[in-house]
């Protein structure tokens, strides 16, 4: 009888024993699976930036940078109608190679503004790449083409004081 019951005894403690397990195994793939959850949910985060940057990171050419950059700072104050379309078509063919290039430039321009809603993320992307590629007096004539650009078309547009000093200052230029 008492081989009987120490026979019993392992048995009881090994099926102890054994659901313990399973339900530590049970809390370890529940703490996994939220894991995975959350690593999940900062990738796809870290995908959506990306696709919101990436007509941005796509741009290798300084002529398209630049258009992009005006595109994007003139349709914050509205959508592009066709004259002031034209003025920006004027502008970036003085620095364009040609008919062809400035015509890419611009229909890059304006796909690329119409994809991104946030205009400082435009500036703080594109205006260091300028900065690197373009010398002080192509910088400020930059400016310069965004105010004919501004003032031309339908109307005279008002392009606001701290889009113009975040874009002056991400460009290089000392600002008071």
């Amino acid at each position: 009888m008492p081989f009987l019951l120490a026979i019993l005894g392992v048995l009881g403690a090994a099926a102890f024993w054994w659901y313990r397990m399973k339900a530590m195994n049970e809390a370890a793939r529940e703490v996994a699976d939220v894991v995975g959850r959350v690593q999940g949910n900062i990738r796809r985060k870290k995908l959506r930036k990306q696709a919101a940057l990436s007509p941005l990171t796509a741009i290798d050419n300084p002529v398209v940078a630049a258009a992009t950059l005006i595109t994007a700072i003139v349709s914050e104050q509205g959508p592009i109608l066709p004259q002031r379309e034209a003025v920006i078509r004027e502008v970036i063919s003085g620095i364009a190679d040609g008919q062809k290039k400035t015509d890419e430039a611009v229909v890059y321009a304006k796909w690329a503004a119409a994809q991104i809603d946030d205009t400082t993320i435009v500036i703080d992307k594109l205006a260091p790449f300028l900065r690197e590629r373009l010398d002080p007096q192509e910088r400020e004539d930059l400016l310069q083409m965004l105010n004919c650009v501004a003032k031309g078309g339908e109307q005279s547009l008002k392009i606001p004081d701290q889009r113009m000093l975040r874009l002056r200052q991400k460009l290089g230029f000392e600002v008071n």
